[in-house]
């Protein structure tokens, strides 16, 4: 490049090719220099300061751009948008330095270069995308253009609204139709724009009863234009769409542009599918879009180009009104807009135009074609095999029901468990679809929500493919992280509802039903202290649920617990992931239970053990002064005397016994401590009963992980090895008994039915003299208060 550069006369120029390029590598590489850097930011370029009054040279001026743009990677993962600009994108850069350039231009030549410009762009458009004798508008915000053609046809339809302005429209209110698949916010733009109350809006249903769901109902739109029509109002305009923002269907554009002719409104069509008319073969609805009015195009967005601004291609005879409008004008800056992209379209040429496109629509139909062929996904996509989008959602039907992604219940199925089982498979798509847009970068994938089929992801890679530099591979690649998921997604969606009968039927445990929760199910603890009915924080309940994820996580099982707050309140939640595999949900939910049940009784137990001892220890003083007197008074005053007491106990000793006290911890209760000075022995007291361990103490197979069922015949497999494992014994039992057992002892007699064996009689005599056992022999250290 920089041996072509010297090829150029103007130095001006050269040096401004120069100086872009440099620009660039600069700016391209400064993510390598920061992953090199690990992270270390220059805080000059985030705290504003002074302007400097000797300035500064390009240098720094870059390196203050590149810490404004990369400074927060750590934070925030860097658009990959940057990487894909390539040399086309170079260009379409400099034709915005240099339409400042041509700006200090003279006059004449600024006119003619302009003009130039201009003219190119609008044939090449024209003729690339099939509308003939076309003119076009420039504009940056793809909603501009539209606002200007609704302009224009104001202007067409009511010949006195330059002088009476709005007197006009109020006399005969314009109505502007829009399809329900319309963009959102398109409506509110239009009428903002134009100083229209929203009245003027007329929101076109889309078909219910035949064709794609998502285009416009041609005969209910023909209803409406006839009632205003009736009502004194004037039908002004309709917006058609090849190519919905949602799913990418084209309306039935012939049918609506012969229902425009005979009505006089003023037919513009906008969509992502307009790009196909610059392939060979167009399907037929897209091809009826270069009959309409007016049709707003994205190129920057279909070729990747940064920068690069939208066109209005429209048909107009009276160059006056358009320049009323706004189509037009006379000002070079406004003609300029267009420089870019005549800069970007001679880059590429025809063949590498086309070739872009067609490597969109290629991807899409590579993508639909292979999902075809994956169970649990659904395609919604129109009857033509040439729409550029793929929309597509995982479902699975359980047994005795209908689809779980039906709006309409069936007769089956009740309303409610629908729209249960629909928020279900809705929450599972959004969690699909962000795996895969985290495992397939480049695939562009976006999820969204329908009114009729709930969540779904949107492959749309005329919009996306050309920027990201999406691959076929890329598309392999997705195509295998779905299947990967599959299992993930059908194991979950079939343990959600035993997930939740088994907490339903499980004391002390509340099943929380959020939508939004993609995992087998969400469940919180009630406490003895909970309060049901309100809805605020927690603080005893929220240490319990903490406890109890920790124990759960320390499990190291395959299922992910996380805890937060529950749906519509603050109280604190068990939020449990999918499922890989079939997991024992009966075991899942006993082990919650009894975790936080024993949390809870451990709290209460650490909680209390300072009120208890306390009290204790003030009862422990009170029997003990009891004693006391008890002593005195059996003792007499005279034995208290120092000296006659002495004399008094040595003539006539007292036998007294030692009284003291001791404090059970686990009954909370004062015990005397009589029998462990006569017997030298502490007492066990009163012994807690034992918390039920649940399924914690399954036992599993080596290597088996928690919750996890080894068989699903595990009835039939342990009936099995039990009755083996009786037959083992018995042969063992036989074998190790030998012939010996057959015959009896030569001189012994004959003991006897019933009667103990030699070694049965010895024990037992052992057991009548006093006989312990060693462990038993060990006195216990008595923890006596005195």
């Amino acid at each position: 490049m920089d041996a072509s550069l010297e090829k150029i006369a103007d130095p001006t120029l050269a040096e401004m090719g120069k100086n872009l390029k440099e620009a660039m590598k600069m700016l391209e590489d400064s993510q390598r220099r920061t992953e090199e850097e690990n992270g270390k930011k220059l805080m000059s370029g985030d705290i504003p300061g002074p302007l400097q009054g000797s300035g500064q040279d390009m240098v720094s001026i870059l390196q203050l751009v590149q810490n404004l743009m990369h400074g927060d990677e750590d934070e925030e993962p860097q658009s990959t948008r940057i990487q894909n600009i390539g040399e086309q994108g170079h260009i379409a850069l400099l034709g915005h330095s240099l339409g400042a350039y041509i700006s200090t231009l003279d006059k004449e030549k600024l006119r003619k270069l302009t003009t130039r410009i201009l003219s190119d762009t609008t044939l090449w458009l024209c003729r690339i995308f099939r509308y003939e004798n076309g003119c076009a508008y420039f504009h940056e915000e793809e909603r501009e253009g539209l606002a200007k053609i609704c302009r224009l046809a104001i202007h067409s339809r009511y010949e006195d609204f330059v002088v009476d302005g709005f007197n006009v429209l109020y006399n005969k209110k314009p109505v502007i139709y829009l399809s329900a698949a319309a963009r959102p916010g398109l409506g509110q733009y239009l009428c903002n724009q134009l100083g229209l109350p929203f009245p003027c809006l007329c929101r076109v249903p889309c078909n219910t009863m035949f064709g794609s769901q998502h285009q416009m109902d041609v005969a209910f739109l023909e209803k409406l234009i006839k009632e205003d029509i009736e009502r004194g109002k004037l039908p002004l305009l309709l917006v058609a769409n090849a190519g919905t923002a949602a799913v990418g269907h084209t309306d039935k554009i012939g049918r609506l542009k012969e229902l425009c002719e005979q009505y006089g409104i003023w037919l513009h069509v906008e969509g992502v599918n307009l790009a196909t008319l610059a392939l060979g073969y167009v399907s037929s609805s897209v091809l009826a879009a270069t009959k309409c009015d007016s049709m707003t195009l994205t190129p920057g967005t279909w070729l990747g180009l940064p920068a690069v601004p939208a066109a209005t291609l429209y048909k107009h005879d009276d160059p006056a009104l358009t320049l009323v409008a706004g189509l037009t004008s006379n000002k070079p800056a406004d003609k300029l807009r267009a420089l870019p992209l005549w800069l970007s379209l001679q880059y590429l040429g025809l063949d590498g135009i086309v070739e872009r496109i067609k490597h969109a629509c290629q991807l899409s139909q590579r993508l639909q074609e292979s999902l075809k062929k994956v169970n649990h996904i659904k395609i919604l996509v129109e009857d033509e095999l040439s729409s550029p989008v793929v929309v597509f959602r995982f479902f699975q039907e359980l047994p005795g029901s209908d689809p779980v992604l039906k709006a309409v219940p069936g007769p089956n199925m009740a309303p409610s468990a629908v729209g249960r089982e629909r928020h279900s498979c809705d929450a599972l798509n959004r969690w699909l679809g962000e795996q895969l847009k985290q495992l397939v970068p480049a695939s562009g994938l976006t999820v969204m929500d329908l009114e009729t089929e709930g969540s779904c992801v949107r492959f749309s890679p005329l919009t996306t493919a050309a920027a990201l530099g999406t691959r076929a591979e890329d598309v392999d690649q997705l195509v295998a992280c779905v299947q990967s998921k599959l299992p993930v997604l059908t194991c979950t969606l079939q343990l959600r509802e035993e997930f939740k009968q088994e907490v339903t039927g499980t004391a002390g445990l509340l099943y929380v039903d959020d939508p939004n929760w993609p995992g087998i199910g969400v469940v919180r603890y009630e406490h003895a202290s909970d309060d049901k009915s309100s809805l605020k924080l927690d603080p005893e309940g929220e240490k319990i649920h903490a406890g109890l994820l920790k124990k759960l996580n320390e499990l190291e099982s395959d299922l992910t617990f996380k805890m937060g707050p529950e749906y519509k309140s603050m109280k604190s939640c068990i939020y449990i992931g999918m499922a890989s595999e079939d997991i024992d949900v009966s075991e899942l939910v006993e082990t919650i239970a009894v975790t936080a049940r024993e949390i809870e009784e451990n709290s209460r137990l650490l909680e209390n053990m300072t009120e208890v001892v306390r009290k204790g220890i003030q009862e422990a003083q009170v029997q003990l002064q009891k004693a006391n007197e008890e002593r005195l008074l059996e003792e007499g005053v005279l034995r208290q005397i120092p000296v006659v007491g002495s004399v008094l106990n040595w003539f006539s000793p007292v036998q007294a016994s030692q009284k003291g006290r001791s404090f059970n911890l686990t009954a909370g209760s004062l015990e005397s401590t009589e029998h462990t000075y006569v017997y030298k022995v502490q007492g066990t007291g009163v012994t807690p009963p034992q918390t039920p361990s649940g399924t914690r103490t399954k036992q599993r197979l080596p290597g088996q992980k928690p919750f996890k069922r080894s068989l699903r015949g595990s009835d039939a497999l342990s009936e099995t090895s039990s009755v083996s494992h009786t037959e083992d014994l018995e042969k063992m039992e036989h074998l190790s008994a030998g012939p010996e057992q057959d015959a009896p002892e030569a001189n012994s007699p004959e003991r006897p039915p019933g009667a103990p064996t030699p070694q049965e009689a010895e024990q037992a005599g052992a057991l009548q003299n006093g006989a312990q056992r060693p462990e038993d022999d060990r006195p216990q250290k008595p923890s006596s208060l005195h």
